[in-house]
């Protein structure tokens, strides 16, 4: 179906469209025109996707000046294989009504992680994606293949080999590109997948990707650095962004982490006395070239390059390297006396909460560390790792993590909080004191996004109230619309149960989540409508830590039993790679 958006071809793969997917791409439209952010609520279910990726590509066909690139971002991998989906779809109508075999003629990729994209067998079967990220750079960093040059007996990747070689001068032909299409495509050329991948989104037309690859300052720095200003930024599903801002800049710091850490140091300790004996002059050097990578940094700043990052800001950059961070010895030496504060803080029998300026102020006090030094801890660690040629990092994740936290608790001294309790909320009864770093404003890691790009669309299928997220997110959109959905038939019937069998009122609230009345009720109110819904069931909760105590007491009372003699169980963890294990098998349950 050829359709007229307010003077714009559009190209709809489906032989029927909804009043809704009309009215949501003249509204799509529009922010596109006036060149700002937009917030677009549709229900679920009513073809939001299909309608966005159809007005989006016509637009960038029709000027392409005014829209470069087309950035997709979305929650779960299940997710974005579906949007790539859909994009093949409508790829293929294109190709259908143009008679051309190219289709749209745009370029369209996926990127994921390692683990999902890697074609190295012993690579991938590493274990979990960060054993799988750090036995990739096991056989990829730059001072291990150089020493393979030298030593061919020293593994390396062929693929990111063959890549490095060959992969940047052939770039990977139009058309749109699932995981297996990429991951086809770089074992037919040798390619690594993955590097190729994060390479051809300098000159891909459309990208999909995870929040994170945006929002995570540290990862957004890497991968989404030199997208132009005139791209179009999606993030669909965008209901909980605020979670995921504020995520991408939370630590939480434990007394294993600690542990682990203080091994770390020792291990780093050896290392600096190894290449003293062997190679000093690495260590000579690698002060200048920490000030020249600060400053390089600056300069990409200052000509546009690059997204904005939160851990590193403005100031810093044009400052001097504090002198007790100058030296490797004198940089560990500072952080040994950071973790035994640190570890005394979370010496407490009480709960402790308090602002990063009293946080700052009584690390001064205790161990004499100053705010400025804590700055540059985070770049230091990472500089002293390359200058020592360590290519095993899983070994230092929590001493990067300690070094992230003290970068960020220093640089920000509003927006955030700190959290001691003397118990891990799933054990309360056993000591097991944790340091909760918490971001309060969910604006900051999306403020880089929403004043670098033209357009920044906001879009799911609960997003009211409308205003709350512009808010939240501190931006100022030019369209807030929400969209109903056309129903051909009477098929929702909303039913609201106060009470249970025994009278007992049916509730969530904080102060009855532990009554047993309750969680029985809303228990065996579940076993039987599972035993009369003939359909899928989705019961949700407040929270995955009511979900996961609920679930106990209902198992001990055996009515997880009664409700799986008429259905199978799923549950969402906060594990995103169970989730979607288990949201794929529930899928294929109810069809």
């Amino acid at each position: 179906m050829k359709i007229n958006i307010d003077g714009l071809l559009v190209y709809f793969p489906y032989e029927y469209i909804y009043p809704e997917q009309y009215h949501y791409m003249i509204e799509l439209k529009r922010t596109l025109d006036a060149k700002g952010h937009g917030v677009l609520e549709m229900p679920s279910g009513t073809g939001k996707t299909v309608s966005l990726l159809s007005l989006v590509v016509a637009y960038m066909k029709a000027r392409p000046n005014a829209v470069e690139k087309f950035v997709y971002c979305s929650r779960t991998v299940p997710e974005l294989e579906k949007v790539i989906d859909e994009l093949k779809v409508l790829d293929k109508y294109y190709a259908l009504e143009t008679n051309d075999a190219k289709g749209c003629g745009l370029l369209g990729l996926i990127l994921t992680s390692r683990k999902n994209m890697c074609i190295e067998r012993d690579v991938r079967m590493a274990g979990d994606g960060a054993a799988v990220d750090s036995a990739c750079f096991r056989l990829t960093a730059s001072f291990v293949r150089k020493k393979h040059l030298d030593d061919p007996s020293i593994p390396s990747c062929k693929y990111f080999e063959e890549f490095d070689l060959n992969g940047r001068e052939n770039p990977i032909p139009p058309g749109i590109y699932n995981i297996n299409d990429i991951k086809a495509y770089g074992k037919k050329h040798n390619y690594c997948p993955y590097f190729l991948t994060r390479y051809a989104i300098t000159y891909a037309n459309i990208i999909v990707y995870s929040y994170f690859y945006l929002l995570d300052p540290k990862i957004a720095n890497i991968v989404s650095r030199e997208l132009p200003k005139n791209s179009v930024i999606v993030f669909d599903e965008a209901h909980n962004i605020d979670n995921v801002c504020i995520e991408s800049m939370s630590c939480l710091i434990t007394k294993r982490s600690l542990e682990k850490c203080t091994t770390s140091l020792h291990q780093l300790s050896e290392a600096v006395n190894s290449v003293k004996q062997h190679n000093s002059e690495r260590l000579k050097q690698e002060y200048q070239q920490l000030v020249e990578g600060l400053r390089q940094a600056q300069l990409s700043k200052e000509t546009d390059l690059v997204l904005a990052n939160p851990i590193l800001p403005d100031d810093i950059l044009q400052a001097s390297v504090p002198g007790s961070l100058r030296t490797a010895d004198s940089f560990m030496s500072f952080l040994r006396r950071f973790l035994e504060y640190v570890k005394l803080r979370l010496r407490i029998a009480h709960v402790v909460h308090e602002t990063p300026v009293a946080f700052l102020r009584d690390c001064l006090d205790k161990v004499c560390i100053d705010r400025r030094p804590l700055q540059y801890c985070s770049e230091r660690l990472r500089s002293l790792l390359h200058t020592l040629e360590l290519a095993d990092y899983a070994n230092f994740s929590c001493l990067t993590l300690l070094c992230n936290f003290a970068t960020l608790v220093s640089t920000y001294t509003r927006g955030f909080c700190i959290i001691i309790e003397p118990f891990d909320e799933r054990t309360p009864t056993i000591i097991n004191p944790v340091l909760y770093f918490h971001c309060l404003d969910a604006s900051l890691p999306v403020r880089p996004v929403m004043s670098r790009f033209t357009s920044v669309i906001i879009t799911s299928g609960t997003l009211s109230p409308l205003e709350m997220y512009p808010r939240i997110l501190d931006f100022h959109p030019v369209n807030t619309v929400s969209f109903t959905m056309t129903l051909a038939r009477n098929c929702v019937l909303p039913m609201i149960v106060s009470k249970g069998n025994d009278q007992v009122p049916m509730t969530t609230k904080f102060e009855s989540r532990e009554d047993m009345a309750v969680v029985r009720n809303y228990g065996q109110l579940l076993a039987q409508l599972a035993s009369v819904v003939p359909d899928g069931i989705v019961a949700f909760f407040p929270s995955y830590h009511y979900l996961e105590s609920t679930f106990s007491s209902w198992y001990e009372q055996n009515i997880v039993e009664q409700i799986q003699r008429h259905k199978l169980l799923f549950v969402e963890t906060q594990d995103a790679e169970e989730t979607s294990i288990a949201l794929a098998a529930y899928h294929r349950t109810i069809i």
